[in-house]
């Protein structure tokens, strides 16, 4: 039996030694072998960037040295006028030594004031439209040779007088131009017309608008017919009805009827 034992001792040995090579071996064979880490590659867009660079380079190592200086054969440097001017050397001038001594007044004058300024200009115009008014009644006074106002007023064309009739004869005149002192159907100012009209009826009247309002009497707004008369400061004309008047107005304008703009007027009554 310690024979048996022994044998069996000597077998695991056996195969314990032959399990120790078989690893020693497989140890051999696995060797381990160091890792080498992969290289980095440049990129393609560092390498474009530094060809561009390289080439700017050499081409401007290559631009002739004219190109840079002024005066060169490009017209764009060569030199301006005020560049000649300023190299020219200063210019000396002689001054007289009195010219020290010499002492300066001031001439007196006056100024004109915008009140003189004002006036000359009005007198300027008083005398255009004073031109203006003896060109045009030189016209008016050869365009017309029909019975005048006084003619009327030696023997009128309607001896009935009545207020009614007094603004249709009136209103027969609409579009007659208006001309500045004009008392005929050559052309009208305001007094002249209504002075032309009521002369027809034997009434005679002053070529005025103050003196026509004055020659009446004045009655309300409310107790207005067509036929009175409408004034106002420095004008007048035939009351129309309905707020209306008929009138010569200005120059440039004609005989119309149109509606009452201010009211800063009153009425009067011319007969009683």
């Amino acid at each position: 039996m310690a024979a048996l034992g022994t044998r069996r001792s000597r077998r695991g040995l056996n195969r314990a030694s032959d399990s120790l090579e078989k690893v020693e071996s497989s140890a051999h064979s696995y060797r381990a072998v160091p890792r080498v880490a992969p290289k980095k590659r440049r990129g393609g867009i560092a390498n474009i960037v530094v060809m561009t660079l390289a080439t700017g380079l050499v081409a401007t190592m290559a631009l002739p040295a004219y190109a840079f200086a002024p005066g060169s054969k490009d017209a764009s440097f060569k030199a301006t006028e005020s560049t000649e001017m300023s190299k020219a050397q200063a210019q000396a001038v002689d001054v007289d030594a009195q010219a020290a001594t010499v002492s300066v007044a001031r001439e007196g004058f006056t100024a004109t004031t915008p009140e003189e300024l004002a006036a000359t200009a009005a007198a300027a115009a008083a005398e255009t439209r004073r031109v203006e008014v003896a060109a045009q009644m030189t016209s008016y006074a050869a365009s017309y040779s029909g019975p005048s106002v006084a003619d009327f007023l030696a023997n009128p064309t309607y001896p009935n007088f009545d207020l009614a009739s007094v603004f249709n004869v009136a209103s027969q005149y609409q579009g007659t131009p208006y001309v500045y002192g004009g008392a005929t159907p050559a052309g009208f100012d305001c007094s002249g017309f209504i002075m032309y009209v009521y002369a027809q009826f034997g009434i005679s009247l002053p070529h005025s608008s103050v003196g026509q309002g004055a020659a009446g009497t004045k009655i309300s707004i409310e107790d207005a017919v067509p036929g009175d008369l409408v004034i106002m400061d420095g004008h007048d004309g035939f009351y129309a009805g309905n707020g209306n008047i008929l009138h010569a107005p200005y120059t440039g304008q004609s005989v119309r009827i149109q509606p009452i703009w201010t009211s800063d007027y009153y009425i009067v009554r011319i007969g009683i």
